[in-house]
């Protein structure tokens, strides 16, 4: 009775293929680092809405204290070095808003200063209770404008990026499944080879002494019981090296693995213009492409902005006083208004401003020109893998068929032998088309599953649902 739970404990673990997908998606490495880029786009996102979003900020000087031999020029002119002890403190409150269309700043701000002369005695405050300002770049590059362009761009990428990475590493694992599947069911048709040469070399020792078969067929049954050992072992040792591949990029820590045969993958007939529509609706490459082009665009903006006439027009007005007592600079506020225009014109560059935008203007032709090959590529791609599905699943029925006929063949020619009807060459060519039947059965199932999760990547969309895939 403490025998047979021993013994379920140490049979290994079955897994599907769907299961180990789903694992892996949830604790693989590949699948950690690729949440961990969804998210770091994310904060990316935040941190540009907030760049358009009221800034409330606090800044001061608190002590400012000095005490230093200075130079204090006198009421003749002359210079007189005076020890001095003094506090010069101050402390400002602003809320600021960035003018996306303009480039400009808009700021309301309050700030308060306090100065000692201990020295002398001397205590004063300047008092700037409130001032409202604005500061406008004028013909200047405005990062702001080019921002609002390509930053939602940029996040609805990452966002597509992450689907598609999630199915780019279900085909992964697909393909490392089948690389274990494939060394797993070497292995088992290498054991059933053994047993079956067992009872053919057992035979052959009994028709060989009674001088019903010749020592040359006898030493070939050995050969070949030889041979699907070896075979049998080796199989066994690529099985787990392939699972130690297995394991390595999905994370599953079974000691013991053994994988179950997919069914057929869904047999679907999708047209290449409906998969190419899907995929120019869904995919971040799509995204990609207008998002490298504004790039571009934005590099020559910024060639012209940094290069030609610049000027800042910087505009205030408040209220300000001044005060021995905190409270006095409160009664009878002075009005306060600046007004500054600074600008640069260069008047002679050598062709410094006109060879910088042209290097902009010719690096966006080459982005053009690499976008639109790019995007003719993975069109193409898209049509091909389309068009490959209806010719897999052909391939694979084929295959399972041959499949099923070579192992019928097997039996009825092993059984054939053992009542000696037929020779050991023709048994031996029945065994080696069943094995191969067999392997180019796993091999086909393997393609067309790997075109599934393929197509699925490339379009985002999931054919046989017949709806687009979601962020997890």
């Amino acid at each position: 009775m403490l025998t047979v739970p021993a013994l379920a404990q140490n049979q290994p673990t079955v897994l599907t293929l769907p299961e180990v997908i789903e694992q892996a998606l949830g604790q693989s490495a590949a699948a950690k680092q690729t949440q961990t880029s969804r998210d770091q786009s994310y904060w990316q996102w935040r941190t540009y809405q907030a760049s358009y979003k009221p800034q409330l900020g606090l800044q001061g000087t608190l002590p400012g204290f000095s005490r230093a031999v200075t130079p204090v020029v006198q009421p003749d002119g002359t210079t007189d070095f005076r020890a001095v002890r003094i506090n010069n403190s101050n402390v400002g409150l602003a809320v600021t808003q960035n003018i996306g269309r303009t480039g400009g700043q808009l700021f309301v701000a309050s700030e308060l200063q306090r100065f000692d002369d201990f020295n002398g005695g001397l205590k004063r405050y300047n008092n700037q209770p409130v001032a409202i300002g604005l500061t406008q770049p004028l013909g200047m590059f405005n990062s702001l404008k080019w921002a609002r362009r390509i930053e939602p761009l940029r996040y609805e990428e990452s966002q597509r990026l992450y689907v598609e990475e999630r199915e780019t590493i279900a085909q992964r694992i697909t393909e490392l499944y089948f690389a274990v599947l494939q060394q797993q069911v070497n292995a088992e048709v290498a054991g059933q080879n053994v047993r079956a040469n067992e009872e053919l070399l057992r035979i052959g020792k009994e028709r060989y002494q009674l001088g019903r078969l010749s020592q040359s067929d006898l030493l070939r049954l050995e050969l070949n019981l030889l041979n699907a050992r070896q075979a049998l072992a080796q199989s066994r040792l690529d099985a787990q090296n392939a699972t130690v591949d297995l394991q390595s990029y999905t994370g599953l820590r079974a000691e013991q693995l053994r994988l179950a045969v997919p069914a057929a993958a869904p047999r679907l007939e999708v047209p290449a213009g409906q998969a190419l529509l899907q995929a120019r609706q869904n995919r971040s490459l799509v995204l990609a492409f207008r998002r490298r082009l504004l790039q571009a665009e934005r590099e020559i903006a910024l060639a012209r902005g940094t290069t030609g006439f610049q000027a800042t027009l910087a505009a205030n007005l408040g209220y300000v006083n001044q005060a021995g007592n905190l409270w006095d600079t409160y009664a009878a506020l002075q009005n306060q208004q600046q007004v500054r225009l600074t600008f640069a014109l260069p008047l002679v560059d050598w062709g410094r401003q006109k060879s910088i935008v042209k290097t902009a203007e010719l690096t966006r032709q080459q982005v053009q020109a690499d976008v639109a090959q790019e995007e003719a590529s993975f069109e193409l791609s898209v049509e091909v893998q389309a068009a490959q599905l209806g010719t897999l699943a052909e391939q694979l029925a084929l295959t399972a068929r041959a499949d099923t006929l070579a192992l019928q063949r097997y039996d009825i020619a092993q059984a054939t032998y053992k009542v000696g009807r037929i020779s050991l060459t023709d048994l031996t060519i029945a065994s080696a088309e069943k094995d191969q039947a067999r392997r180019t059965y796993i091999l086909a199932l393997r393609d067309a599953w790997v075109a599934h999760y393929r197509l699925r990547a490339l379009t985002l969309y999931d054919f046989e649902r017949q709806q687009p895939l979601a962020a997890r």
